[in-house]
């Protein structure tokens, strides 16, 4: 059976808070750590890899957190905001923000991104959303063409703050039909 086939997707529960802090924060250092100052660094993870920050945003209802899973392997994630994280750049009437589709670095390529962002586009389309906002650091060039096949574009220049460093990212969007 391969990686792909085994793959499911279920919602996160309170007991998943500390597999999915450390999926986030080795993500995130694998693909972007080399950036910061360590401090920087630490503080970045704290406040947004925390177990304590995911275990509360696991029980915020007005987040959607699904996960990638091959039995008890935690795959992937994607984190829904049900609300616009940049309403200055808003074109749908009610937006939310995919606030983070990350994969385990061993696991990229097996279709785990594809299946979340079918996942958040559902899940955006129930919601009664007609626009999906989400960042992206502008030299992220993989996410670019990934994003790009899900049908987003780039809407904005914006930044990002990592500690006092600051990232020039792109804001992407994608209208929702029907």
């Amino acid at each position: 059976m391969n990686q792909e086939t085994a793959m499911e997707l279920r919602l996160a529960a309170p007991a998943d808070a500390a597999a999915l802090a450390d999926l986030g924060a080795r993500s995130f250092v694998e693909k972007f750590g080399y950036l910061y100052r360590p401090e920087d660094l630490s503080a970045f993870l704290a406040g947004s890899h925390g177990e304590v920050v995911v275990a509360g945003q696991i029980a915020d209802p007005g987040m959607r957190i699904m996960l990638a899973v091959d039995g008890t392997r935690l795959l992937g994630f994607c984190k829904m905001v049900m609300a616009c994280g940049w309403p200055e750049h808003a074109r749908g009437s009610k937006v939310v923000e995919l606030k983070q589709l990350y994969t385990d670095p061993d696991a990229t390529g097996q279709g785990i991104g594809a299946r979340l962002m079918h996942w958040a586009m559902d899940e955006a389309r129930d919601f009664g959303a007609d626009e999906v906002q989400l960042s992206v650091w502008s030299e992220n060039f993989g996410a670019h063409k990934f994003y790009a096949r899900q049908g987003f574009e780039k809407v904005a220049d914006i930044h990002f703050m990592v500690g006092e460093q600051r990232d020039e990212e792109f804001l992407y969007a994608r209208l929702l039909l029907g």
